[in-house]
């Protein structure tokens, strides 16, 4: 952006260029008295943005300057709107007022940038969504060889989460996917494909040793290796993320939780393009309607909903950890009363992580403290359900076990708050009213002298009445004069001579006065209210310090979450026919009577969902699924893939029974879309997908694809296709749903032995179809491509012009006996010699046979027969 220059500016302009010069990608939001006003391409581009009218004010280099400007007390419903448009903005804040200031100082007010507002370093509620993180995200290349691997670093200054990573570059796309941050730090050579929008340039990076140190520093530890391994680049990615946290919030660091180092491989691996197909947190209009969290969330709090959202965004690949969360929610299982003690308990608790992280930069209000102590209220209340419930029935679980003891601490600060805090305080700590009457003599005195400033007053007003003979006479504040007598301008006549009364002010109808008694007693109701305000300051303050020093806090924030989590959960698992899932180490995959929990949950009891099983266990990983479009081959593949994410993320599964063997990368290829900002059709981006499958799935994947090669001519299509799944059945060898619009494809699976053929129940009735949506061994006989088309409202003199050429079309091309090579042998593709065609394994035992050395001619000739008797068989 621009910035004009500031020659022959006036003094508050030369002021506001001084400021912008700090920031100069930033729209500066700089103070005029009730006012934030933005100048020349500030104001331009903010009153675009925001829809307000752009003016002027003033002139320079001989022109009008544009102004735009926003009031303070509505500032954050602008802020939130720029911020969610891509806008990064400063705010210059008055630093004085003109109280402070010497008498005859003049010159502009003194004026300072008191935080930088991005899109990854907000901490205010309404600029938040109550049940989402928020990330900013750091890069930094491998330091020895910049092409191999990358150190990340995310924070959520709103909570004080702190999590890093060392990762292949090629990883890179998955875990943004994961963490969805809303911005990033990182150098220009770092490819970042759909976050290019929310880039921050990182120009220079800060050395290993400072990172080390400073870290250490903040945590006030010897060395960072007491929170565990990390490697040089995490580190570096760590202090670069605090460092820019620093220097947008004016110096100020909110409390972080200790940093913890992520494995990539205790993670399930989701690429984006699978995440958009299979709606986890957000659904392709960018909400959370109509998703999977959506539908299976039961959380209460704020914290749980978050802490909900990023166990399905992130779901496990151990075992233990996995079924510690179901043993869980199990656990809360067990007793419905327990369940809804929990539940309305839980339904007043605060969200303390956010409160904290506005306490510790200095932008705590009163109904943060109320939150704290609202939240140690609550903790005990947890506790009280829970050893109860543990007394009642001699039962424990490990996950619960390892949180009770924090929901007890803090006890100190919650008889300091208790003792100290109103009920209900207000919003601003301006309005006063905050700290409990009794709780300081001092601020009590105060308080009194003020408050009862008013029958002074009233006494003082009938005693001057009296004296000066003027039944009308009244005293009253004046914002300039302070307390004064007014009378009217005829008494004020008489008044003016009286040796008691100082005269203020006069005019046409009113004649204002003073007495030496009424300026020290208005002196004193001033002085009073002032020290009032600065004593309930102070103690504010105090308060604020004693909670910022319980750093159990944070994990009574955790514990909290958590037990809304486990508690959602079980509601999951008691509203609904859900099961418990099994997991294993190896390759099994049973899912029985399955079903989609998004659709089910959108239906609202309307009507039955049609559950289908699915089994893709030895030799049966892929199966090979037909069927007419609208018939529920989509909602058959993603429905498999939820299921995974459900039960790997802990929690219940939508089937009667479920087993499945751990998967360690998820891919889900339904539905086409074009990606044209990035000059990309349908077709290249199903290609795309279709390369980062085969170039990352390995035997532990799960693979979901629906109708590849679509995008182009039918021959092409049906070569890729076919090609795909032979690759994906003899060398990748993964379990793998294969939907497919070319039946041909169907001649496949009589030479891959773990392929099995599979369609959707349809019935023909009338000329017409009826989708049953259930999945049933064998392959579709017809597409029903012209009947779908008659339930879409094509009109009937166009459905019959299609019967009559596709019948046309079938006499000419149809071949039901199509032939295609088998695939050669590679050493890939001999990873399971049993999955390979019978010819093949009888020719591997001849040549095994053979000795080169003693071969006569004859024997040569005689094998040479052998291998073509096999061959032409």
């Amino acid at each position: 952006m621009t910035i004009p220059s500031p020659e022959g500016a006036t003094p508050v302009m030369a002021q506001w260029f001084s400021l912008k010069n700090w920031y100069p990608d930033a729209l500066l939001f700089f103070r005029m008295g009730d006012f934030f006003e933005l100048f020349f391409k500030d104001a331009e581009a903010a009153a675009n943005a925001l829809d307000i009218a752009l003016t002027s004010r003033g002139n320079h280099g001989g022109n009008p300057i544009p102004m735009c400007g926003v009031p303070v007390g509505t500032a954050p419903n602008y802020l939130s709107r720029l911020i969610k448009k891509g806008f990064k903005v400063a705010i210059a804040e008055q630093t004085e007022s003109p109280t402070d200031r010497p008498k005859g100082q003049k010159g502009p007010l003194s004026r300072a940038i008191v935080r930088l507002i991005t899109p990854g370093t907000l901490t205010e509620d309404e600029l938040l969504h109550a049940g989402q993180a928020n990330y900013v995200l750091s890069i930094i290349p491998q330091l020895k060889n910049k092409t191999s691997k990358l150190g990340v670093a995310w924070i959520d200054i709103s909570t004080g989460i702190f999590e890093t990573s060392f990762i292949d570059k090629i990883k890179l796309n998955d875990l943004l996917g994961r963490v969805n941050p809303s911005e990033i730090l990182c150098s220009k050579d770092i490819l970042l494909k759909d976050y290019e929008n929310i880039r921050t340039d990182l120009r220079e990076t800060h050395t290993l040793k400072t990172a080390q140190k400073e870290l250490s520093e903040l945590f006030n530890v010897n060395t960072l290796d007491a929170f565990g391994n990390f490697n040089d680049e995490e580190i570096i990615a760590g202090y670069e993320l605090v460092h820019y946290i620093q220097k947008t919030q004016a110096g100020k660091i909110p409390q972080l939780a200790r940093p913890q180092s992520q494995q990539y491989e205790t993670i399930l691996a989701i690429d984006p393009a699978t995440r958009n197909s299979l709606d986890i947190l957000q659904n392709s209009n960018g909400d959370q309607k109509f998703t999977l969290f959506s539908s299976v969330s039961h959380t209460i709090t704020a914290s749980g909903a978050r802490m909900l959202a990023s166990w399905l965004s992130a779901p496990l690949t151990q075992i233990e950890l996995i079924r510690k969360r179901q043993e869980g929610w199990s656990y809360l299982h067990q007793d419905a009363t327990l369940l809804t003690e929990l539940r309305k308990v839980l339904k007043g608790a605060p969200d303390i992580a956010r409160s904290l992280s506005r306490l510790s930069l200095g932008r705590g209000q009163p109904r943060d403290l109320a939150s704290i102590r609202n939240g140690l209220e609550i903790g005990r209340n947890i506790s009280n359900i829970l050893t109860s419930f543990k007394e009642e029935t001699g039962r424990n679980c490990s996950i619960i076990q390892n949180i009770s003891e924090y929901f007890l601490y803090g006890e100190e600060l919650l008889q300091a708050l208790r003792a100290a805090l109103e009920e209900n305080p207000p919003l601003k700590l301006e309005e006063g009213f905050i700290i409990k009457a009794g709780y300081n003599d001092e601020l009590d005195a105060y308080r009194r002298l003020r408050d009862n400033s008013r029958q002074v007053i009233v006494g003082l007003q009938e005693d001057y009445r009296s004296k000066f003979s003027v039944s009308t006479l009244k005293i009253k504040h004046h914002t300039q004069l302070g307390h004064i007598i007014e009378v009217s301008a005829t008494s004020g006549t008489k008044l003016r001579d009286h040796p008691d009364l100082i005269l203020r002010q006069g005019t046409a109808n009113l004649s204002r006065f003073t007495t030496i008694e009424l300026n020290e007693l208005s002196e004193k109701i001033l002085e009073a209210n002032i020290l009032a305000a600065e004593k309930e300051r102070q103690l504010f303050c105090e308060l604020i310090e004693k909670a910022l020093q319980e750093k159990t806090l944070p994990l009574l924030a955790k514990s909290i979450a958590m037990i809304d989590v486990l508690q959602s959960c079980a509601v999951l698992y008691s509203k609904h026919n859900w099961c418990i899932p099994t997991l294993s180490d190896d390759t099994d995959f049973i899912l029985t009577n399955c079903r989609h929990p998004i659709v089910e949950a959108a239906m609202q009891q309307k009507a039955t969902f049609t559950p289908n099983s699915c089994d893709l266990s030895h030799n049966k990983k892929i199966m090979l699924l037909t069927g007419p479009n609208m018939a529920g081959k989509s909602t058959f593949l993603r429905q498999v893939a939820l299921s995974v994410i459900l039960a790997q993320a802990g929690l219940p599964v939508p089937a009667s029974e479920a087993k499945i063997g751990i998967v360690d990368h998820l891919f889900s290829r339904v539905g086409a879309s074009d990606d044209l900002a990035h000059g990309r059709s349908t077709f290249m981006v199903e290609m795309t997908e279709a390369a980062s499958i085969l170039n990352q799935a390995g035997p532990k994947s799960l693979v979901v694809i629906d109708e590849i090669g679509r995008g182009t001519s039918t021959l092409d299509g049906m070569a890729i296709a076919w090609a795909m799944l032979e690759t994906l059945h003899n060398t990748i060898q993964c379990r793998t749903i294969f939907a497919t619009h070319f039946h041909e494809l169907v001649e496949s699976t009589q030479h891959l032995q773990s392929c099995k053929p599979f369609t959707m129940k349809v019935q023909e009735w009338e000329n017409s179809i009826i989708f049953q949506y259930e999945v049933i061994p064998g392959a579709a006989e017809h597409s029903w491509g012209i009947h779908v088309a008659q339930l879409a409202g094509v009109p009937l003199p166009t459905l019959q012009r299609a019967q009559h050429l596709l019948a046309n079309l079938e006499k000419q091309y149809h071949n039901p006996q199509i032939t295609l090579p088998l695939p050669a042998p590679t050493l890939e593709g001999t990873k399971n010699t049993n999955s390979l065609p019978k010819e093949y394994k009888e020719i591997e035992n001849i040549l095994k046979t053979i000795d080169p050395d003693e071969l006569t001619p004859k024997k040569s000739l005689n094998i040479l027969y052998e291998l073509k008797k096999l061959i032409d068989k």
